[in-house]
């Protein structure tokens, strides 16, 4: 366990939902409108290089509460879109929650709850949360709060949306929301969450008493509805396109070319594409000025000397980038990175680093703060000692990371290997990926079958499968041996007592 001072024990999570790195003025973009996420990343560490294990809401947020990899809580798909996979934890499933509350800890969670249909209270956390993938708007809560506030209903116009085929309507995308800033699902959530920062830091003050509160917001995961204040307050013509957005696809898995379909991306002009990335943009705006409100309700509540704040997202999104949308059967750093800011008082220098970090990271730092084990999250490691900004006092940290995915819609099993230089995708589809992120950081280019990437290809391979191994990840690595040109043997080719047998004792 690390050294942090007795005081500090008590943690703020943020989470938003979709959320790109280069939407966040201290993370890179100059035209952001994020001066509240500024200032925790101008005071705070920034860490930039932090992946999700998946770029799925349900089996990422199963693997924030347990510390897992999704191959071991098994949660692995959203219940929306269930494809016969599980998506509730078994019985008995660790969760960092239940042990914090277990050891005296106010524990809670304001938002968006989207992990299976067993409600948080299960996993030990005072229960301020929403179901589902995006803004539930008609939920009655949040409709008797516009009432007992006269406030205006929810509303909207000007849809923005996409052709399919045949000309049919697409997805809607973006929508003028006919409320203020003030009526919205941000606000309601921004409100609730203050009031049980309020609980907590009361029992803190007055007893002593710890607490870990989570607070998720919906967005800004689309559809972007969102009053025209914030609709309009990015200009389009300061977009600059994603470097991918004109990626052909070509000699890459079919399904991505499927999935622009799907999201009936192509359908959009370019400057069609600039104002959806700005109403983008003015989502994250909002919610941004709405964090802005919790933390100054932090620092009148004079809790922020001894609390801990991190701000993360549970995946990203493509928003254009290789002519895709929202997230999916892909695995490109648009929805694998995400933003990870942490300021830890008395810890964390002014600072980042380009260290592999997890979100699997985030509930093994939690657990360090409250003075626990952080090995109970059993694949994730306290990112505290890397905070203080010097990456030499924390030994043998990853040299790269690995992420996995099982489906969205329809089963895909998919791989990465994602180094300083090079990501390699596998793929049971039938085209696996080769990136050369030295002269290709947007990976336009799949080498994967160039013949001079062939030793390159061949050592990253054994890399994966030796770490799949290591995680459990037999059949996936299995799979590989026999389609992969790489001088390991394939091994048993089914699970039984025959695998462990030497071939001079094999018979029929």
């Amino acid at each position: 366990m690390s050294e942090i001072p007795e005081n500090v024990r008590n943690v703020i999570v943020i989470m938003t939902d979709q959320h790109r790195v280069d939407t966040i003025g201290c993370l890179g973009n100059p035209h952001a409108h994020t001066p509240n996420l500024d200032a925790l990343g101008e005071e705070g560490f920034a860490f930039n290089n932090c992946y999700t294990p998946t770029a799925i809401c349900t089996p990422a947020r199963a693997s924030l509460l347990t510390g897992k990899i999704p191959l071991k809580h098994q949660v692995v798909a959203n219940p929306e879109w269930n494809i016969a996979y599980q998506c509730d934890f078994r019985p008995g499933e660790w969760t960092y929650t239940q042990h914090l509350r277990d050891n005296g800890y106010n524990v809670g969670l304001v938002g968006k709850y989207h992990v299976g249909n067993r409600p948080p209270d299960e996993f030990g956390m005072d229960d301020d949360s929403f179901f589902g993938a995006i803004n539930p708007v008609a939920h009655e809560e949040y409709v008797r709060w516009l009432e007992d506030n006269g406030l205006p209903p929810v509303k909207a116009h000007d849809f923005r949306q996409g052709v399919l085929p045949g000309g049919r309507p697409g997805h809607v995308i973006a929508a003028r929301l006919e409320q203020p800033e003030e009526a919205t699902f941000e606000r309601f959530l921004a409100d609730r969450a203050i009031a049980r920062m309020k609980e907590y830091a009361k029992e803190w003050k007055e007893e002593g008493k710890p607490f870990s509160l989570d607070i998720h917001f919906f967005g800004p995961h689309l559809p972007y509805f969102i009053p025209d204040e914030w609709f309009d307050l990015i200009d389009p013509e300061l977009v600059t396109l994603p470097p991918s957005f004109g990626d052909t696809l070509v000699g890459k898995p079919q399904v991505q070319s499927n999935y622009a379909t799907y999201w009936s991306t192509s359908s959009f002009s370019v400057d069609e594409w600039k104002k959806l990335i700005a109403v983008y943009w003015g989502y994250i705006a909002m919610i941004d000025f709405e964090i802005g409100r919790i933390m100054d309700a932090a620092r009148d509540l004079g809790i922020l000397d001894d609390t801990a704040v991190f701000f993360t997202a549970d995946h990203g999104e493509f928003t254009g980038s290789h002519r895709l949308n929202d997230k999916g059967p892909a695995m490109y750093d648009d929805i694998y990175k995400v933003p990870f800011i942490a300021k830890i008082p008395g810890v964390s220098t002014v600072g980042s680093c380009d260290e592999f970090v997890s979100l699997l990271d985030l509930p093994a730092t939690v657990l360090d703060i409250a003075g626990h084990d952080p090995g109970l999250a059993e694949d994730g490691r306290s990112i505290v000692d890397l905070t203080r900004g010097d990456d030499a006092a924390v030994d043998d940290w990853r040299e790269d990371i690995v992420c996995e995915f099982h489906g969205h819609h329809f089963p895909l099993q998919q791989r990465m290997l994602r180094t300083r230089d090079f990501k390699l995708i596998i793929s049971h589809e039938g085209i696996n990926e080769l990136y050369d992120l030295r002269c290709d950081p947007w990976e336009m280019n799949n080498v994967y079958d160039a013949p001079t990437y062939a030793d390159i290809r061949s050592d990253l391979a054994k890399n994966l499968r030796r770490q799949l191994l290591d995680r459990g990840d037999e059949a996936f690595a299995k799979w590989m041996n026999a389609m992969i040109d790489y001088d390991v043997p394939l091994g048993g080719t089914s699970k039984s007592d025959w695998d462990n047998v030497g071939d001079d004792d094999k018979s029929t």
